[in-house]
C-alpha cells in the first residue's frame, strides 16, 4: 500500500443539538480510488467539508493531515492551494458562461492585467482532454448534459493542478451510460496520480471502481475495507447496523382491476425548445397498483408527470385525462391536489422543500387550510401533524422545529413525502424517489410505498435505476423518445428487456 496523502485523526464536530462526528480516523492512501459510504445522517459529507475548508479549523476537534503536513484551513481557497478540490452533488458551473470561462473562474490566465483568452481557450481544451470531453471550449455550459457538465466540473478541479479530488454523489443524476465514462475517467486520473476520494451510495458502482472502502455509521468509522474483502452484503450490514437480505419488501397484497388514472393519447409542445416532447402517451392506473416509469435520462417521464400534475411548466397539451372514471382538465396543480393528484418533485431542494423553514412548516405547505381558521395557522395543530408524520415516516430530526437544511438527504425526501401525504391524495406519484439517499432510507422509503398501497393508494414511480423499478413495479411503462416504446408486467420485465425498449 502507497504512502498516505491523507489522514484525518479524531475528527468530532458538533451542531446544536447534533454529534455530527464523533472521534472520526480516516486515511486515503496516494493515487487510490477511495470509497465513503454510510446511510444519510451518517457525516460523510461534514467530514468532506472539514477536509475541504468549508468549515474552518478551529469549528471541529482533531488534526487534519495532508501530504504530511498538518493543515489549518480557513477557507476552500486554502485547501485548493494545498491540491484539494471538492465536486457536490449539485454542480458549481454557471450556464449563461462558456465551458473555459467556468474552467478557469476565480484563477484566470493573465497577460499583465488582462486576461489571455487566446492562452485560455488553449489550456481548457488540453484539460478537456484529459477528461475525455470532445466538446468546443466556447459552448455554453447550459447546452451540455449533466453528464458532460459533471466533467466540466472535474475539467475545472484539473486546472488547479489538483492532487486530491472528492466527489460527492457524482453519478447521482448521470445515465448509466454517463455513469460508466464518469468511473472510467476516475481510473485514468488515478494513473495520471491523481488520488480521489468518492462518496456515493450506489454500492455496486463503489465495489465496482474502489480500492479501499470506508464505512460510516452515526459519526463514527465503523470499517475499512479492501476491495478482496468487500460484498455488497457486507457493506450494508455495515452501513446499518443490521441485516438487510431483501431490499424490495415483500408485498402480499395484490391491486385491483379498478382504473382510477388514464391518459389517453397525451401530447405536449414545449414552447420554449420549440418542440413536441410527449407524443400520443396512453396508460392506465389501477387502484392500490404501483406502476413504475422507466426510461433514459431525457425520454419525457418528468414531463409526462408534470404535464398530468397540472402543467406547472406551461406546456401545449392534448389528449384526454380520466380520475376515477371521469375526464378531468387541470389548469394548475392546486386542481389536481383537489381532485386527489399529489407529486413528489425529483428535486427535492430546488422545488420540493423550502430549505430555510423548519420541519414543521414544510410538512404543512401544501394543505394549510387544514390547520387554519380564517387565515390564520393553529401552531398547536401544526406541531401535532408535524410530529405525527415524524414518528409515521420515522423522520430522524430532534425537533419539528428543526430547519430542513440541517437534515440529512433521506430524511428531507421523507419530509418531502410528509408533505404530500399530508394532503392526503388518492394517486401518488413519485420522482426519483430515493435518488441520493442510503441504502436504509431507501428500504424506509420503499416500506412506506408497501404500505400506502395496502392501504388503497396508487402509485406511479418514475425512476431512474432499473432494480428499483422491477423491485417494486406491479407494471412496467418504458418512455423512449417521448413515446411508450412498451408495457410490462412485473413477471415478465428484466433489465435487458427494459432497456432494449428504453434505447429504441
Amino acid at each position: 500500500m502507497n504512502a498516505p496523502i491523507l489522514e484525518m485523526k479524531n475528527i468530532t464536530k458538533e451542531f446544536p443539538g447534533v454529534k455530527a462526528l464523533s472521534d472520526v480516523s480516516f486515511q486515503v492512501a496516494k493515487g487510490e480510488i477511495h470509497c465513503l459510504v454510510g446511510e444519510n445522517g451518517a457525516g460523510k459529507s461534514t467530514l468532506m467539508k472539514i477536509l475541504s475548508g468549508v468549515y474552518p479549523q478551529g469549528n471541529y476537534n482533531g488534526d487534519v493531515i495532508f501530504n504530511g503536513h498538518v493543515q489549518k484551513f480557513s477557507s476552500i481557497s486554502d485547501s485548493e492551494k494545498a491540491g484539494i478540490a471538492i465536486i457536490y452533488q449539485e454542480l458549481a458551473l454557471i450556464p449563461e458562461m462558456t465551458v473555459y470561462e467556468n474552467i478557469f473562474l476565480g484563477h484566470e490566465i493573465k497577460n499583465g492585467l488582462l486576461i489571455d483568452w487566446n492562452e485560455t481557450i488553449k489550456q481548457a481544451g488540453e484539460i478537456l482532454k484529459k477528461v475525455n470531453l470532445d466538446i468546443n471550449p466556447a459552448t455554453k455550459v447550459r447546452n451540455l448534459g449533466v453528464g458532460k457538465q459533471q466533467l466540466v466540473e472535474i475539467a475545472k478541479a484539473l486546472s488547479k493542478d489538483v492532487k486530491l479530488l472528492i466527489l460527492d454523489e457524482p453519478t447521482s443524476s448521470l445515465n448509466e451510460t454517463d455513469s460508466e465514462n464518469l468511473l472510467a475517467l476516475l481510473r485514468d486520473l488515478k494513473h495520471q496520480g491523481v488520488t480521489s476520494i468518492m462518496i456515493s451510495h450506489k454500492l455496486k458502482e463503489v465495489i465496482e471502481i474502489a480500492d479501499t472502502i470506508t464505512v460510516l455509521r452515526d459519526g463514527q468509522t465503523v470499517a475499512t475495507l479492501s476491495k478482496d474483502e468487500v460484498t455488497e452484503h457486507k457493506l450494508i450490514k455495515h452501513m446499518v447496523g443490521r441485516e438487510i437480505n431483501n431490499i424490495y419488501p415483500k408485498r402480499e397484497h395484490k391491486p385491483s382491476q379498478e382504473i382510477v388514472l388514464e391518459v389517453r393519447n397525451w401530447n405536449a409542445y414545449h414552447p420554449t425548445l420549440g418542440r413536441a416532447i410527449l407524443k400520443d402517451v396512453s396508460f392506465n392506473l389501477k387502484k392500490g397498483e404501483i406502476i413504475g416509469f422507466a426510461g433514459l435520462i431525457g425520454s419525457g417521464r418528468t414531463e409526462l408527470a408534470l404535464s398530468i400534475f397540472g402543467n406547472p411548466d406551461g406546456y401545449r397539451l392534448s389528449g384526454e385525462l380520466f380520475v376515477n372514471g371521469n375526464k378531468k382538465q387541470f389548469h394548475h396543480p392546486q386542481d389536481a391536489i383537489k381532485t386527489g393528484i399529489a407529486y413528489v418533485t425529483e428535486d427535492r431542494k430546488g422545488d420540493g422543500l423550502i430549505l430555510i423553514q423548519d420541519v414543521k412548516q414544510n410538512i404543512t405547505l401544501a394543505n394549510l387550510h387544514k390547520i387554519s381558521q380564517r387565515g390564520v395557522v393553529n401552531n398547536n395543530a401544526e406541531i401535532q401533524v408535524a410530529n405525527q408524520y415524524k414518528t409515521n415516516l420515522n423522520i430522524k430530526t430532534p425537533s419539528v422545529e428543526q430547519k430542513v437544511s440541517n437534515l440529512s438527504g433521506g430524511n428531507q425526501q421523507k419530509v418531502c413525502l410528509g408533505k404530500w401525504l399530508f394532503v392526503g391524495p388518492d394517486i401518488l406519484i413519485l420522482d426519483e424517489p430515493t435518488r441520493g439517499i442510503d441504502v436504509g432510507a431507501k428500504y424506509e422509503i420503499y416500506t412506506i410505498m408497501k404500505d400506502l398501497v395496502k392501504q388503497g393508494m396508487s402509485i406511479i414511480m418514475i425512476s431512474s435505476e432499473l432494480p428499483e423499478v422491477l423491485g417494486m413495479s406491479d407494471r412496467v411503462y418504458i418512455v423512449s423518445a417521448g413515446k411508450i416504446a412498451g408495457e410490462l408486467t412485473a413477471e415478465e420485465a428484466t433489465q435487458e428487456k427494459v432497456m432494449r425498449l428504453a434505447t429504441n
